[in-house]
């Protein structure tokens, strides 16, 4: 599995959207069938940076479907922190899905891109890209796709001393892109912008790092994005 670097400037010291991780492929499908499957694909907040495997908003979502009867394997991610859009795009070329299709797959990527200042145009034309694969990958059932929305890092600690409103407005165009593209192609789309924007008060939805959610922030993206597969599986 190649590995992938990032150093970005004067913060490359520090765990956070330019750290970096190896994406954990493959997953193994040996249970019964009747369980059903996820492909996870975006950045630091797929795989839940600083934060325990269990606690991933993937993983805590599979806790709260359990007892609602919804039972799914161990998702599989493709994600590692510090991706852009055009990064997953080149990580995808080197990905043979182990099966012919999932019934979840999730994407969630940009936040890296705001943050190395990319363009608008850019993040349109890659993100149309990937969403097209994840719609591919979920055997072109539209609605077993789901977008979630770029959080706004802005409101963690990390931000101290950075033009928050600034980076806030640049999320709220990025996540504007996405939402759009994700309506166009009839996909599911969860907004949680507003529940990252809840740090600002409460730290505890912040991870150690300062910088990514904490597995109680998590719990409340696991809880909207139960609800919806609930309704579309």
């Amino acid at each position: 599995m190649i590995k992938y670097i990032f150093c970005i400037g004067v913060v490359a010291t520090l765990v956070g959207l330019i750290a970096c991780t190896k994406a954990k492929v493959p997953v193994s499908y040996s249970q019964p069938y009747t369980l059903k499957t996820w492909l996870a694909l975006g950045d630091s907040y797929t795989i839940g940076q600083s934060v325990l495997e269990t606690e991933r908003f993937a993983s805590q979502t599979i806790q709260v479907l359990k007892p609602q009867d919804i039972l799914l394997y161990k998702p599989e991610y493709i994600a590692v922190t510090g991706w852009t859009t055009g990064n997953l795009l080149t990580g995808l070329q080197n990905y043979t899905p182990p099966l012919p299709k999932y019934d979840i797959v999730t994407l969630l990527i940009g936040v890296n891109n705001q943050y190395q200042g990319r363009s608008y145009a850019e993040y349109t034309t890659q993100f149309t890209t990937l969403l097209t694969k994840a719609i591919g990958y979920a055997g072109s059932i539209k609605n077993h796709v789901t977008v979630l929305s770029i959080p706004d890092w802005s409101c963690t600690p990390f931000a101290n001393g950075q033009n928050k409103m600034q980076i806030a407005k640049e999320i709220d165009s990025f996540n504007s892109i996405n939402n759009t593209i994700a309506l166009q192609m009839g996909v599911q789309y969860i907004n949680i912008t507003p529940s990252t924007r809840q740090a600002t008060t409460n730290t505890a939805l912040v991870a150690n790092d300062g910088l990514h959610p904490s597995g109680l922030e998590y719990a409340k993206w696991a809880t909207l994005l139960a609800a919806s597969i609930k309704a579309n599986l």
